[in-house]
């Protein structure tokens, strides 16, 4: 999204509230790629909200007001002095709006989605063409909802996001050498080492950074993410793991069940993907100037399995484009220490 170049990692200090009965409690706001992130003053995460479902309830006046889309009792509160966050979230929501499908186009191609797709299934009856038509028609600000829904399905399963703050801006630093547009998120457990979701969002196992000296490693493990995003596009994955209905129901209403995004949640956690073909990825390492041999060696050990990956590597000579400084590495790796 263009309008959030201006934006991106934004913080402020805030009120927030849970809900109606809740008493208000001062937090950390930062503003990300797609998502508004509430934290302790501790660091702990308390609540992630989607910038696509985010609405404003006092127009204009100050301080400001924010909720989640139907969800009016939790909101967030930001004072008149926080002006530059305040102008930053107001020209996102703007420009996420401009971007939502007017009601009346709306109902006009639900209506026409709904004949095609009632004509395409008693006849044919394949969910999978249905969640492939629907991978066509989802736009990308409903990619990142979704991804960030899907994500607070994933760290049920591995607790909280790690966030420490001298490590985000690294870890941003981070993702931008890996993929443009995208995220990476460390999460503290789990038994995966990496996964990705929609919306560009990649997920790497804490070892993966703590465990490894080098940060070729952790580079590598994103780079195979990214590939596999360019390779299978997550939503139709999604999709195609939900089966007949939930595509149905993204279809007419927009939404994704919260069954299906616990399913799926788990499923991402733990069954790892088979790697790119070897030709591919040492095209896609060649690319992204990083060495294969780091992550080939992290893979295994003893480099038998992965030997095609050592021998051939692209910049063994040159070595890698630096992926962090040595002090933003040593900041990424106590991620999770915060």
């Amino acid at each position: 999204m263009t309008a959030l170049t201006k934006f991106q990692r934004l913080e402020a200090t805030g009120l927030w509230r849970p809900d109606a009965e809740a008493q208000r409690r001062e937090v950390i706001v930062s503003l990300g790629d797609a998502t508004l992130t509430m934290s302790s003053t501790a660091g702990d995460i308390l609540a992630h909200w989607s910038l696509g479902a985010v609405q404003r309830s006092n127009g204009h006046a100050l301080p400001a007001i924010y909720h989640p889309e139907g969800a009016p009792e939790e909101t967030l509160e930001l004072g008149a002095d926080e002006t530059e966050m305040i102008a930053g979230l107001d020209r996102l929501l703007r420009a996420i709006d401009r971007r939502r499908p007017r009601p009346g186009k709306l109902r006009f191609i639900v209506t026409g989605s709904a004949v095609a797709l009632g004509l395409v299934l008693a006849v044919f009856w394949l969910p999978g063409a249905l969640a492939s038509y629907a991978t066509t028609v989802v736009p990308q600000v409903k990619r990142a909802e979704i991804g960030a829904r899907l994500l607070s399905h994933v760290t049920r399963l591995t607790g909280q996001a790690c966030n420490a703050s001298e490590a985000r801006e690294p870890l941003r630093r981070f993702s931008q050498r890996i993929q443009q547009g995208g995220s990476v998120v460390v999460l503290p457990g789990g038994s995966f080492t990496s996964a990705h979701l929609p919306g560009s969002i990649i997920l790497l196992n804490r070892r993966v950074v703590e465990d490894h000296d080098d940060p070729d490693v952790a580079a590598g493990f994103a780079l195979v993410e990214s590939m596999r995003v360019r390779a299978s596009d997550p939503l139709g994955d999604l999709l195609a793991h939900a089966g007949l209905i939930a595509s149905l129901r993204l279809l007419t209403t927009g939404e994704m069940p919260d069954s299906a995004l616990d399913a799926y949640a788990e499923h991402v956690m733990t069954h790892p993907q088979p790697a790119p073909h070897v030709e591919n990825l040492l095209e896609a390492f060649a690319k992204a100037e990083l060495r294969t041999s780091p992550y080939a060696y992290a893979v295994d050990g003893t480099g038998e399995s992965t030997l095609p990956l050592i021998e051939a590597d692209p910049r063994r000579i040159e070595g890698s484009r630096m992926v962090l400084s040595d002090a933003d590495w040593v900041r990424l790796q106590a991620i999770c220490n915060g």
